[in-house]
């Protein structure tokens, strides 16, 4: 086994020869010419010429040696299905799937809006998008409207795919009408929307576009579509992400590289093998889903888990159930789900036998020390962390242990991934940065495969937004502080920008405060995110009214409170509500107006605000003290 420092040096060093290696562990049905193209950086091409599809080597290319095996294990505690397809069996619903969306219109290139719960018909769908050659754009299910109808005017979609309904918690969320406003408010209109009825709420049809899907299927039943053979740098989906503007970034990602990348990380990272069975908690809204729920176990020809429901229904042991039944290999979370389960009876922790179990891995959210210690004694298994991006699709901070056995440490997701070359500089001069001191944490040029490739219909969004950070050199900036100890393992301090991370979903507070400021009563709003136990961050927002009688006494206060967060909610989807609404008479600023959104972050996570020479008005601070304590 070779040092991983070599092995990371390598990739580095000689990236065309380090990734042409790894390239072999996917199919191509036309070799590339070029292994790495950086005349147009930073937008890399990796595999050019060379020409690939997921689905084949996703789903086809395990058919000769692994056909009854089990591919897909579709489990919903919220309405008690539990179903395994075996890859022959997921091979016949995707091209099902496939060849609805092709009689439906759908060709290569055209984009499909995926906006469905987590049930199988969803994986369908991405699979049949990459088969056909067409771009799957898989929004959440909990957006709300006028979130989905800014996605929809963004990737102009064909075919919209959608249910009735989702239910997380024993509660039904009703998508058809969630959807039928969004197509109210968005310009651009889909030809067709398929629909999956659950049976678990009322869905109208709109005659001439909306479709039912097991109609579609039986007259599909014994279709036969082949996959299209893309360039290696075609796109395979959008997926939307919140920025620092109202408007979200749709993150672009390309076929081949994608798929080898997550090949190599399945190996190299999760010490996945064919027959294994992994277990991702996700949601496919979310790029974990589509790396670590879809594609990346699939490419490995393992069996992946696709789950309904919330660690605790029907109890707090549901998870770990799921482990022992399906002899559950790797097993992929989030710190906030693990937070949750601390507060649980910790006998169910020892109900269900564990010992197919290698290894849990946490990411979404910093892993703190005593959340991750707890939960590693409590089930006897190495828990690892890993630090990434929706733009970068897979890993860049972790500990390859498919390469070399490194220890963990607490607190840190690792070392920088191979293919990644990465820093922390000083926000002001650009150096790096000394053990121990926060910088920004950096990737240089070229990104390694699988990471975006631009930003869809927005090239100079791209450049503006991610390589605009260091002028005159090209470093793309995760908007994450950092900081590395005395053996290179990099800890996460935060973000630099105002995206807020709640629950692992990246959440913009500048769409949280437009939001607020649609409603009549505000006049100003400020949002932050401050530390929270559980969810990691939680939003919380500062509101100066256009009438304070309103707000003057509590019964006021509680009832504006309750009407702006139904506005967000409706606007943005209940993960964007805000955890508390306070409100100020003015807020702090600097003299050119800028609003000081880490001083109030400080105050309300009870840290020193720092250096407030630049503050118009250092009373507003005391504003913010005040709303904070209630007085």
């Amino acid at each position: 086994m070779p040092r991983y420092e070599d092995f990371y040096r390598h990739s580095i060093e000689q990236p065309e020869a380090f990734w042409a290696d790894q390239a072999k562990l996917i199919d191509w049905h036309e070799p590339w010419t070029e292994v790495l193209d950086t005349t147009r950086s930073p937008f890399t091409r990796w595999f050019s010429g060379g020409r690939t599809n997921l689905c084949h080597n996703a789903v086809d290319r395990h058919l000769a040696e692994r056909a009854a095996q089990p591919a897909l294990i579709y489990i919903s505690t919220e309405t008690g299905i539990e179903r395994t397809y075996t890859y022959a069996e997921l091979h016949a619903e995707v091209v099902r799937m496939a060849a609805i969306m092709q009689g439906l219109g759908v060709q290569r290139g055209d984009r499909v809006l995926i906006y469905m719960p987590m049930i199988a018909e969803a994986a369908f769908a991405m699979l049949a998008c990459t088969r056909i050659g067409a771009i799957h754009s898989v929004v959440f299910g909990g957006f709300a409207s006028v979130s989905l109808a800014s996605r929809i005017d963004d990737a102009a979609p064909k075919l919209i795919v959608s249910a009735d309904a989702g239910s997380r918690g024993g509660k039904v969320v009703a998508y058809k009408p969630l959807l039928d406003e969004a197509l109210q408010r968005a310009a651009h209109q889909p030809e067709h929307v398929l629909l999956v009825d659950r049976g678990l709420a009322p869905m109208a049809h709109v005659p001439g576009r909306d479709v039912d899907y097991a109609g579609a299927r039986v007259q599909v039943a014994n279709a036969d579509v082949p996959c299209v053979w893309l360039e290696s740098n075609e796109p395979s989906y959008i997926l939307y992400t919140s920025g620092t503007t109202g408007k979200p970034k749709g993150v672009q990602r390309d076929t081949g590289g994608y798929a080898v990348a997550l090949a190599a990380s399945m190996r190299l990272i999760f010490g996945g093998q064919p027959g294994d069975t992994m277990f991702t908690t996700s949601d496919i809204g979310w790029v974990v889903g589509h790396s670590y729920i879809i594609y990346g176990p699939l490419l490995a020809g393992m069996a992946t888990v696709m789950y309904e429901g919330t660690p605790l229904r029907p109890d707090a042991a549901v998870w770990w159930r799921i482990v022992e039944q399906y002899k559950v290999n790797q097993m992929f979370s989030a710190p906030t789900a693990i937070r949750v389960l601390k507060k649980q009876d910790p006998a169910l922790l020892k109900r269900h036998d564990l010992s197919s179990l290698r290894t849990l891995f946490l990411a979404g959210e910093p892993l703190d020390e005593p959340t991750g210690r707890w939960i590693h004694e409590a089930i006897g298994k190495p828990v690892v962390d890993n630090y990434w991006q929706t733009e970068t699709g897979w890993p860049m901070l972790a500990l390859a242990r498919g390469v070399e056995d490194l220890p963990g440490k607490f607190g840190s997701p690792g070392l920088p991934v191979y293919g990644f070359k990465l820093d922390v500089l000083d926000e002001l001069t650009g150096e790096p940065c000394a053990v121990g001191q926060k910088g920004v944490l950096t990737l240089a040029a070229p990104l390694p495969p699988g990471c975006m490739s631009t930003i869809w219909n927005n090239d100079a969004r791209f450049v503006d937004t991610y390589w605009s950070a260091f002028p005159g050199r090209q470093l793309y900036s995760s908007f994450d502080w950092g900081m590395r100890d005395e053996d290179g393992y990099v800890y996460i301090l935060g973000r630099t920008d105002d995206v807020i991370n709640v629950a692992g979903h990246r959440l913009g507070t500048r769409e949280i405060e437009e939001s607020l400021s649609s409603h009549a009563a505000v006049a100003e709003v400020a949002v932050v995110g401050v530390e929270d136990k559980i969810k990691g961050q939680a939003a919380i927002a500062f509101a100066i009214v256009r009438d304070a009688a309103r707000v003057a006494t509590t019964e006021g206060r509680l009832a504006l409170e309750g009407e702006l967060m139904k506005t967000v909610e409706g606007q943005l989807g209940a993960v964007a509500r805000p955890a508390r609404i306070y409100f100020v008479n003015a807020l702090p600023k600097t003299r050119s107006g800028k609003l000081l959104r880490r001083a109030m972050q400080a105050v309300a996570e009870g840290r020193d605000p720092g250096d407030l020479t630049t503050i118009e008005d250092p009373t507003a601070l005391d504003q913010v003290r005040g709303a904070l304590s209630g007085t």
